[in-house]
């Protein structure tokens, strides 16, 4: 049991029992939640021959490690994932698109960031082992699935991972609110690995320094920067847009 993982909510749980229903373990659901969403996960998951356990809301919470839950927790087995980026990146058909993510330690902002860059289509999401939040059951949640399908690589070295990216000639773009150009006039169709660092802090100097280019998100309101999450969407769907 010591190599099983936790998921909870909905979404998550229900992208696990669609891509990988062997891997689930056991679920366990809230036995007083009797609406129609629950009903329908319920006969979902049995059809699916899955084991599932009455619980109540305190067991749910002690499980999840909080109680935004939705009643429905599962715990499930590590998906095998690709050994490394340039394994990943040697599968790719057409132009690769990354996101890279510097500094960002929420793990809603992570979630976030990771449900965006599965919706736009991007092949995997890039973050320094040591200063960057990891995968969780938080994350997952707020996810929506995403975790589940989304290659996420913490790398040792953030820096020398960027010189990696560009020997395979991908061009690598940073943002920065002091650039002067903005992310509409770049080109996004080529190889293409965008990166965000945290709300306020920014990129670390050295990994700006390793950027190819600099764009910026333009702001015409008060606000001075966006939600990395937001932001993230913001550039992704402009390279989707793009290559479209």
């Amino acid at each position: 049991m010591s190599s099983h993982k936790v998921l909870f909510g909905f979404h998550a749980v229900g992208v696990r029992l669609k891509i990988a229903p062997q891997s689930v373990v056991e679920i366990h659901y809230e036995v007083t939640r009797r609406d129609a969403r629950m009903r329908q996960f319920i006969d979902k998951a049995r059809d699916s021959g899955m084991r599932m356990i009455e619980s109540d809301n305190e067991r749910l919470a002690k499980l999840a490690g909080g109680h935004g839950h939705q009643g429905v927790v599962a715990v499930v087995a590590p998906l095998p994932q690709n050994n490394s980026l340039d394994d990943l990146l040697d599968t790719v058909q057409g132009p690769p698109l990354l996101l890279v993510l510097d500094g960002v330690t929420d793990p809603h902002n992570l979630g976030a960031c990771l449900r965006v860059a599965d919706g736009a289509g991007a092949h995997a999401v890039i973050a320094p082992k040591d200063h960057a939040a990891g995968i969780n059951a938080t994350v997952a949640k707020v996810a929506s699935g995403a975790a589940e399908t989304m290659p996420y690589f913490m790398v040792t070295n953030l820096a020398r991972t960027l010189g990696e990216l560009k020997e395979r000639s991908i061009w690598v773009i940073g943002t920065s609110g002091d650039a002067p150009r903005s992310i509409y006039q770049a080109d996004l169709k080529v190889p293409t690995a965008l990166v965000l660092g945290a709300e306020g802090d920014g990129m670390r100097q050295l990994t700006r320094k390793n950027c190819d280019e600099l764009v910026s998100i333009p702001m015409r309101g008060a606000v001075e920067s966006l939600n990395v999450s937001v932001a993230s969407g913001v550039c992704l769907y402009e390279a989707l847009r793009q290559r479209s």
